[in-house]
């Protein structure tokens, strides 16, 4: 992995514990090294460091991982929002696909000053979600509120509308591009193959529906409608 410089590194480990303690509880060594291609020994180290340096960015337990402190957590959401505003403004005014703005805007977000942060923001009406659907965080550190449930968890005759899809594997956005799984599709799950079998799902207005794999329905979030319930 190419080196980086000290500060953009740092700040790349607090995203990703951010966004691996968010899902997990807790940012474990082997999570961080996959994460950010680098050795479990790196990691280990960074976050003694992060842990030590003043003001405490990290709280760090050897064999149980790394969690936030508050000071680290705003660091954090400071920099997802320069990532999240910046792929939305690549793909809202520059027309780049959803599939590649997420390697553009980790080029670009230790970058900007936050002056061309708020000129951002303000140019695109101060949006909510990115392109995939996740939230963006506001300029006080406050997320907004986009409850949503994974689509692999829906039982047959669910219906949900489509709030967001994981941005990690440009490969796998635009396969869910290419079946018309995008952001605010409503869709009915047809059924369900036992043993991560494949989910038959149903687009809105169509006449048939489309198989997916377990794994692809486990990166798709849905909003589900009321009165229906998940397995």
């Amino acid at each position: 992995m190419k080196e980086r410089p000290v500060s953009q590194s740092i700040d790349d480990y607090l995203k990703a514990i951010l966004e691996i303690s968010e899902r997990e509880g807790r940012a474990t060594t082997s999570a961080l090294a996959r994460r950010l291609d680098v050795t479990a020994a790196s990691v280990t180290g960074m976050l003694r460091k992060l842990a030590e340096v003043p003001p405490g960015l990290v709280s760090y337990e050897k064999h149980h991982g790394a969690v936030l402190t508050p000071a680290g957590r705003l660091r954090a959401l400071e920099i997802l929002r320069h990532h999240r505003l910046l792929e939305t403004f690549l793909h809202d005014t520059l027309g780049y696909s959803w599939d590649e703005v997420h390697t553009e805007a980790e080029r670009l977000e230790h970058a900007i000053s936050e002056t061309l942060e708020d000129r951002i923001a303000e140019a695109l009406g101060h949006p909510e979600v990115d392109p995939h659907g996740h939230p963006i965080p506001r300029k006080d550190g406050s997320m907004p509120d986009r409850a949503a449930v994974r689509l692999a968890g829906l039982a047959p005759g669910m219906h949900a509308e489509i709030a967001r899809v994981s941005d990690g594997d440009p490969e796998l956005l635009r396969y869910v591009g290419r079946l018309g799984l995008t952001l605010g599709q409503r869709v009915e799950v047809i059924s369900r193959s036992p043993f991560d079998g494949p989910i038959l799902v149903k687009r809105e207005g169509d006449e048939e529906p489309i198989a997916i794999s377990a794994r692809v329905a486990e990166e798709i979030h849905v909003v589900a409608d009321h009165g229906t319930a998940s397995v």
